[in-house]
């Protein structure tokens, strides 16, 4: 894609309609919406522009001066979507808090289970949402409020908003719940329902278009470091042992070339955005045997969305989008285990698969204080009658980004940018390679 088909990108935030309300907050720095956020994007933050540069203008987030709602007549709902990741419980805790005490909105409602929980026919009871119910989930992974992946029909959700009387929704969920949030605000719309529709876009993976930063991303990848280190402690304990280590990642490898880089123990790294073979005299098989007989032993980290063209032709997606993967490391384990038993040679092979224990623990930190920004974030612009839009970290600046943008299309790593070229030299994996 050229500079110029990305200077097209519509970054204009939907609104309500005029914001005549005083806010009630007390001492703060108000944002001047007459001056928006000038940011340089490269090629680690959008693939496409390859190897230019182009400045982009972004609503900047932060509290207004003017708002749209009246507090003391406002109502908001909460609805956790998709796969659960460290953080998400801090987002809802945030959310609660600032606006209950720096709003002064008496019910947040939570939404159980998904979109499902909109619908009357699954039965779900909402949950009111105070600060003494959020108090200490933070200290816990997952949501209070469970989810599901189901979509659900925009016209009955937003049924279920009218009967709620919500004024404000906020979704937390991936690039499928940021679509889904898009179309239920088209509905309210249509309607002419004044309903701000904020998304707090969440990804483990770190995939979402536009988003340089998910939340859960860096506990995600402080997990899978001890993993490969776990890995690497029975690769190195046995004469030609082999550590493989299966990380998320369906169709972006940011988890497992972040840990890589972390911990540089891992001697090869497998992601979906760079296609390998695993025959011939160059393919992987090969460098790993090149690598075994020169250090007796490695450590392979394996994305699950990686070489999926060895599995098969066509990539099949379920309702949400996402892609339904075959078992690569199934079928490396199979055939690694083939090659060396073929050339009589010993090899160990121990397999770790942490995904599980990785989503489910509870932020660390640095998330901890990211969950704080974007709920406080997300707050602010639908109190100002934003809405169609997610709020994000990106580059130095928290800002506002329309659904349309972040809905586009997901996120991959750039395989010629300077981040992977660091984290090839890390690995020393194309030394194992023939040219």
């Amino acid at each position: 894609m050229s500079k110029e088909a990305v200077l097209k990108y519509n970054t204009e935030i939907p609104t309500l309609g005029p914001a005549k309300t005083t806010t009630p907050l007390g001492h703060t720095k108000y944002v001047d919406e007459s001056q928006p956020q000038s940011l340089i994007m490269t090629p680690e933050e959008l693939a496409e522009l390859e190897n230019d540069t182009v400045t982009m203008h972004f609503e900047k987030a932060g509290p207004r001066k003017k708002i749209y709602f009246d507090p003391s007549k406002t109502k908001c709902a909460i609805v956790t979507c998709g796969g659960i990741c460290p953080g998400i419980n801090d987002v809802i805790r945030a959310l609660v808090l600032e606006a209950h005490f720096n709003y002064n909105i008496r019910t947040v409602l939570g939404i159980r289970n998904g979109f499902r929980g909109f619908i009357p026919k699954y039965g779900y009871d909402v949950m009111e949402l105070t600060p003494e119910r959020v108090t200490n989930i933070h200290h816990f992974g997952g949501t209070i409020l469970g989810t599901s992946r189901e979509l659900q029909d925009p016209a009955e959700i937003v049924d279920s908003l009218e009967r709620l009387n919500i004024n404000v929704l906020f979704v937390i969920g991936g690039d499928g719940s940021m679509r889904a949030a898009k179309a239920i605000m088209d509905e309210t719309f249509r309607r002419k329902r004044k309903i701000s529709v904020i998304g707090i876009p969440k990804t483990i993976d770190n995939d979402i278009n536009f988003i340089t930063r998910s939340f859960g991303f860096d506990t995600a990848v402080g997990k899978a470091t001890e993993a490969i280190q776990c890995a690497h402690v029975e690769a190195t304990g046995v004469d030609m042992g082999v550590g493989l280590v299966k990380l998320m990642g369906r169709e972006a490898g940011f988890i497992a070339a972040q840990a890589t880089l972390a911990l540089q123990e891992v001697n090869f790294l497998l992601v979906p955005e760079v296609k390998f073979s695993l025959e011939g005299e160059n393919g992987f098989l090969a460098a790993l045997e090149r690598r075994l007989d020169s250090r007796k032993h490695a450590v392979i980290v394996c994305a699950e969305g990686a070489g999926q063209d060895l599995m098969c032709e066509k990539i099949k997606r379920d309702e949400s989008g996402n892609p339904e993967l075959g078992d690569i490391c199934g079928l490396l384990m199979q055939r690694i285990r083939e090659y060396f038993e073929k050339r009589g040679k010993e090899c160990t092979l121990k397999f770790i698969d942490p995904s599980y224990i990785i989503r489910s623990v509870a932020a660390n930190a640095a998330d901890r204080v990211y969950c704080t920004f974007l709920g406080q974030q997300a707050v602010h612009a639908a109190m100002a009658g934003k809405t169609g839009m997610v709020v994000t970290h990106l580059k130095s600046s928290m800002v506002h980004l329309p659904l349309d943008l972040v809905a586009l299309k997901r996120r991959s790593l750039n395989p010629h940018s300077d981040y992977w070229c660091t984290v090839m030299e890390s690995t020393g994996q194309e030394s194992y390679f023939l040219t």
